[in-house]
């Protein structure tokens, strides 16, 4: 089964989330995921927004970066998500931007061993676990949350390099893949989060989420490049797809296949239509993708 969502910018301002997220729950798409990039929008504040806008939509949050926040705190935030939304919310963390992190002075030594240690200690607060822990970056006494959700609460993690793709199946709960990956690279992460899944004991599947630039109406292509020239460097035929309904829908089915569970499509920065963009997913593009 492969989940559909799409992303709401932050690029945007946030006056325009409401809209979008309304078209987004009438369109029936699965999901809408948000960023907590530097320095535009909260990553949190939008979600609960969005889901107290919408009655069937799930959100994710991709991603929270660790350096900025202390453990307790997110794993506060992310518990009432799930009190008041039960089962619709999704987040995940990640070592953050490195620029940004030090713009803030928040920069770690060692951004692996702070995200591991964060891991396990936000897992273990939101199944209601007292915690305590002296690592190198996240130290707790005595740490228990009053109201932990009461429906189990998955923590992602995103990931790139091998230490950190590993990393993301031994301790997280499943794998955010940014739009950079290709379908081998793909594959290469997808064995990577396995083998750490292994390496864990862990028996249960990982799941993996990957962003897809893509871009759809007359101008399509000529954005969806400039786009890709935006991000810079090298560049794949599969790095993004532009075009129709079935076009978009093929390179999703061609994701899925190479191990990703949910497909999230990125919109160009410039898209001229957010609304129209989440109506497409959601009425055109989800029904040719097997559930």
């Amino acid at each position: 089964m492969t989940s559909l969502g799409a992303v709401f910018r932050p690029q945007l301002p946030p006056e325009r989330l409401r809209g979008v997220v309304r078209a987004a729950d009438g369109a029936g798409l699965d999901e809408l995921w948000l960023w907590e990039d530097c320095f535009l929008e909260s990553g949190v504040a939008t979600a609960a927004a969005a889901l107290a806008w919408s009655e069937h939509l799930r959100v994710g949050i991709g991603l929270l970066p660790v350096p900025l926040r202390n453990v307790a705190l997110t794993a506060m935030e992310v518990a009432t998500l799930h009190r008041l939304f039960p089962g619709r919310a999704t987040i995940a963390v990640g070592h953050g931007v490195q620029d940004w992190m030090g713009q803030v002075g928040a920069r770690a030594e060692s951004p692996l061993t702070l995200l591991r240690e964060h891991l396990e200690a936000l897992r273990a607060l939101l199944r209601g676990e007292r915690v305590d822990t002296e690592g190198r970056y996240v130290r707790l006494n005595g740490v228990a949350l009053d109201w932990p959700p009461a429906t189990p609460a998955p923590v992602l993690a995103g990931g790139q390099g091998p230490k950190t793709l590993r990393l993301t199946g031994e301790a997280a709960d499943g794998t955010v893949l940014d739009a950079d990956t290709t379908l081998d690279g793909l594959r290469e992460a997808r064995r990577l989060v396995d083998e750490g899944r292994r390496a864990a004991g862990r028996a249960d599947r990982a799941d993996v989420v990957v962003y897809l630039h893509a871009a759809t109406g007359p101008d399509a292509g000529d954005r969806l490049a400039a786009e890709l020239d935006a991000w810079g460097g090298a560049r794949a035929a599969d790095h993004g797809v532009a075009g129709d309904a079935e076009t978009v829908a093929a390179a999703v089915r061609r994701l899925a296949e190479a191990g990703a569970d949910t497909v999230i499509l990125q919109p160009t920065a410039d898209e001229p239509d957010p609304e129209g963009f989440v109506r497409f997913v959601g009425q055109r593009v989800r029904p040719l993708v097997p559930r």
